[in-house]
């Protein structure tokens, strides 16, 4: 039992800003993530002055040690990567079997080039155009402390702030969008997507940005400097997003968590019921309407040191829902965030990249975001994951619930008796197991102190 709740509970870290590390892997040269770009010291361009030889000589030596440095960070990076996530796995392992990327299914075919084929490239494509969040640094400080980067600690956030900024760019511009400029044909999409980033940026300013969501999330573990888990940063976003909600009518979407008895603290399928769902939607719209769109989460607990392998083959089939938002999910301390499947393997855009803080605003229409894609399929095996991870699940309106609500139940009857989560109409008809014994009655007024879990 302590294995399971430990893993809700955040790693606390040393209370002094990490400094940032950079990644030279050389899968990153697609983006404008490079050895160079995220060294500040090594960047700044070295001019020629009236000074002597010897000078001449500091500063090469200087310069020298400057790039010994950023390539011993660099190393560093690179063997924690290895080491919590596994050796670097790029590419397509296979060219025969189905891809699945966020309920689009990718058929390949030996008869295809792997570089140049239709399929492929629609498929790298696909992938690219998923907003990337990745550490950065140079950012304002984190409320009342001197954090200016969240490196080696701000990856689960990361990851969820490219899960909502997916919800985000499907409610504004749909699934079929892609991040291609020469094929945009009118300035309003490209402002929606400018309106899906600008949310995120690094300062108070922004609505969702690390700062106010470690603001609300305190309660439940978020603080500068420390990792939480899943169901911890699902909390938080809810609260953020109510509390945005009451500050404006900018929050297009109704969000609502999926969970078990105990709130989904202490294992068992989650429970999906319909009776809370329309009320979310209800509360979100003021009553107006009993329905809305829809940002479904879905904190899991799979199994005890990793996914246990029932779960494996029904956490694929999420995949396949045209509903999906992927998965949060990695490894103890390193989260990613997975938008694909082939095979037993699952394809993930990495938070771990160091990049400078970058402003973007839906006025700027020539702003370069191209820190916000990534061009290079990586790879883990699903059954190594950390068993503490959550869906996600975007429904644009009722046909789609009730087309996912079908969908889910279906997967539960056919998972052998290891579902993700179940799905009922109303809470009188959730089977109650308790796992609680209350002491013995003694004629005194008890608090909810006086049970014991078991």
């Amino acid at each position: 039992m302590k294995a399971l709740t430990d893993r809700f509970v955040p790693q606390q870290r040393s209370p002094s800003p990490p400094t940032p590390l950079v990644s030279s892997d050389s899968e990153h040269s697609d983006n404008k993530c490079t050895l160079w770009s995220t060294s500040s010291s090594v960047s700044q361009p070295y001019r020629e002055s009236s000074s002597t030889s010897g000078r001449k000589q500091l500063c090469a030596a200087t310069w020298t040690s400057l790039v010994k440095k950023v390539s011993m960070a660099s190393g560093a990076i690179k063997r924690f990567q290895d080491r919590v996530l596994g050796p670097n796995r790029i590419g397509l392992p296979s060219t025969t079997s189905d891809f699945w990327l966020l309920g689009v299914c990718y058929k390949l075919s030996e008869d295809e080039e792997t570089d140049d084929g239709s399929v492929v490239a629609a498929l790298k494509q696909d992938f690219s155009s998923r907003i990337l969040m990745t550490y950065r640094k140079g950012f304002e400080p984190i409320k009342d402390t001197s954090y200016t980067s969240d490196v080696n600690w701000g990856c689960m956030i990361r990851s969820s702030q490219m899960l909502f900024a997916q919800a985000l760019l499907f409610h504004r511009l749909g699934r079929s969008w892609r991040n291609n400029k020469s094929e945009v044909s009118s300035v309003r999409p490209e402002q929606e997507y400018l309106e899906t980033l600008e949310p995120f940026g690094d300062s108070e300013a922004s609505a969702f940005s690390i700062h106010n969501l470690i603001q609300v999330g305190e309660s439940y573990g978020l603080a500068a400097g420390s990792w939480v888990g899943p169901y911890a940063i699902c909390r938080s976003w809810e609260s953020l997003a109510c509390k945005k909600r009451k500050q404006s009518d900018s929050l297009p979407m109704a969000i609502h968590i999926v969970s078990g008895s105990e709130d989904g603290e202490r294992g068992g399928a989650p429970v999906l019921c319909i009776e809370d769902v329309i009320k979310s939607c209800v509360e979100f719209s003021r009553g107006e309407d009993e329905w809305a769109p829809l940002l479904l989460l879905v904190p899991l607990v799979l199994g005890l040191d990793r996914v246990n392998p029932r779960y494996i083959p029904s956490l694929k089939a999420t995949f396949t829902f045209p509903q999906s938002l992927g998965v949060l999910g990695g490894k103890p301390g390193a989260s990613t965030y997975i938008v694909g499947v082939q095979d037993d393997n699952g394809f993930y855009l990495d938070p771990h990249d160091v990049q400078q803080v970058v402003t973007v605003n839906k006025e700027t229409l020539d702003v370069d975001t191209s820190s916000y894609h990534c061009n290079v399929l990586r790879y883990v095996p699903l059954e190594s994951l950390d068993p503490s991870l959550a869906l996600g699940f975007y429904c644009p309106d009722k046909a789609d619930f009730d087309d996912l609500c079908l969908r889910a139940s279906t997967l539960a009857e056919e998972s052998k008796g290891a579902p993700l989560f179940t799905v009922t109409q109303t809470h009188s008809l959730i089977s109650h197991h308790s796992s609680c014994e209350f002491v013995e009655d003694t004629g005194e007024e008890h608090g909810e102190d006086d049970w014991q879990l078991l």
